[in-house]
């Protein structure tokens, strides 16, 4: 009964003109004219569908220009009940808290930097327990002292170990951290699942930038650029939404059907639809 969405960050490059190269500059690595510039990208997307809810675009060095910057600015998207999933970039004391205060639960894997004992905290349940996540001492430069001073000193978190059974994964066990606290409503098996589930991501990203060619943008300036990137996006929603309509009228998740497929099928078909 919650809508799960999906966040994640990837990025694009386009043709190396002045333009471009001022709004979107290479990396600083390389030498100029040695390289193209590069825009960094975050989506929000449906895990039922597939479909993009919205997305951000921005130079991918400077500044608050990463992507928790990019995340932040998308926050009005989501709406209070959501339960938004993301990977462990994303699990930061002053994200996770702000997403919460703003009604949206999190499903996240735990932070390299932050080490998870199950032999203190509450006991839930073998490798499950909650624990108390403190806030930091310092500042975010993006934060303003005020929001910073109203942020609660400590936060009541779930973490939870998950092993992978499926032979073939590189990743035999990783500890997940989620704001669902009730272990009877949220049962660990379906948080397992869910932060599983947030590999469609990356596959859908995949889509945008391999088989809609979204990868490489043609346009010569930065207006050009944020037009060329939003008709795609445009693009795979229509495309999303036909293979939801179709896996509605057949009893299938839109997830069951290929996205390629059904682009192939709708350009196979496109002298029909345009005479219909």
């Amino acid at each position: 009964g919650r809508r799960v969405v999906l966040a994640d960050g990837t990025s694009v490059s386009m043709p190396d003109t002045p333009e471009n190269q001022r709004e979107y500059p290479q990396p600083r690595q390389q030498k100029a004219g040695c390289g193209f510039p590069i825009a960094r990208v975050v989506v929000l997307i449906c895990l039922a569908t597939g479909c993009v809810l919205d997305a951000a675009i921005g130079a991918s060095e400077g500044k608050l220009t990463g992507e928790h910057a990019l995340l932040r600015g998308l926050h009005g998207r989501l709406r209070p009940g959501d339960v938004l999933v993301a990977d462990a970039y994303y699990s930061s004391y002053d994200e996770v808290m702000t997403l919460r205060r703003l009604g949206v639960d999190v499903v996240m894997r735990q932070t390299g930097n932050r080490r998870s004992d199950f032999r203190r905290g509450t006991r839930l349940g073998r490798e499950d327990h909650l624990v108390e996540w403190r806030r930091d001492r310092n500042r975010r430069p993006w934060m303003g002292r005020t929001e910073f001073a109203a942020l609660p000193r400590v936060m009541v978190m779930r973490e939870l170990r998950v092993r992978v059974e499926q032979p073939g994964f590189r990743t035999r066990s990783f500890v997940v951290v989620t704001t669902l606290l009730d272990p009877e409503a949220f049962p660990r098996r379906e948080l397992a699942a869910v932060y599983r589930a947030r590999w469609h991501c990356e596959l859908d990203i995949r889509s945008l930038k391999q088989t809609l060619k979204m990868d490489v943008l043609r346009c010569k300036t930065p207006a050009m650029v944020r037009k060329e990137f939003w008709a795609h996006l445009l693009a795979a929603n229509l495309i999303r939404g036909m293979m939801a309509e179709a896996a509605r009228r057949h009893g299938l998740l839109p997830r069951q059907l290929s996205f390629q497929g059904a682009r192939q099928m709708i350009e196979g078909f496109r002298v029909e639809l345009n005479r219909a």
